[in-house]
């Protein structure tokens, strides 16, 4: 039983809607540039009212203190997911979950994963698929959200064969970049609930 299914980039109450009726339990809101970029004010609108089970991520890349700042007082998310290294620097509310990035190919085996972690391809939201068969061996040392790739069609053979904590997609639910299709995230969730 998968413990976690995001959908990442939603830019619209449909989108958002549809990946709560779905029973995602986090939705997640790009900050970086991106054609799915959107404004804290635009996040916290689109996310006002979803059930409080329902993560509400902020996806960052590299932000300034500012930037984050401004993310956190605006749209108050209950997590900040960025690549590991961001977090240096950063003021975050012990209340706020941190859930790094790591990307293919820049993990040292014997190096300490965090407890939680995102596991991705070396660019964001580009529907790059890793290596499952690496991405298996750091699944079994933390909570591994596996990302970059992933599509109703593959995403139950990938929770088999990887074995991760939780699941995100992006592009694999739209209909055109930036713009999430209501049935293909039911679908995904669907696929990845089926195990």
């Amino acid at each position: 039983m998968i413990g976690m299914v995001k959908v990442c980039g939603l830019t619209d109450r449909d989108a958002v809607e549809a990946a709560v009726n779905a029973g995602v339990d986090a939705i997640g809101f790009v900050f970086a540039p991106s054609v799915r970029q959107v404004s804290p004010e635009l996040a916290a609108e689109l996310s006002d009212g979803c059930p409080a089970a329902v993560r509400r991520v902020a996806v960052m890349q590299h932000p300034a203190p500012d930037d984050w700042n401004n993310v956190c007082e605006i749209f108050k998310p209950n997590v900040l997911q960025t690549d590991a290294e961001d977090f240096v620097g950063l003021n975050i509310p012990a209340d706020i979950e941190c859930w790094p990035v790591i990307r293919e190919g820049n993990i040292v085996d014997d190096v300490d994963l965090p407890k939680i972690f995102l596991y991705e391809g070396r660019h964001s939201g580009q529907g790059e698929t890793v290596n499952w068969q690496q991405a298996a061996r750091y699944a079994k040392r933390g909570r591994m959200i596996l990302a970059g790739g992933l599509s109703a069609d593959n995403v139950a053979a990938a929770i088999r064969e990887v074995l991760p904590w939780g699941v995100d997609v992006s592009s694999a639910v739209e209909s055109a970049p930036g713009k999430k299709n209501p049935e293909k995230i039911a679908a995904f969730v669907r696929a990845a609930r089926s195990l």
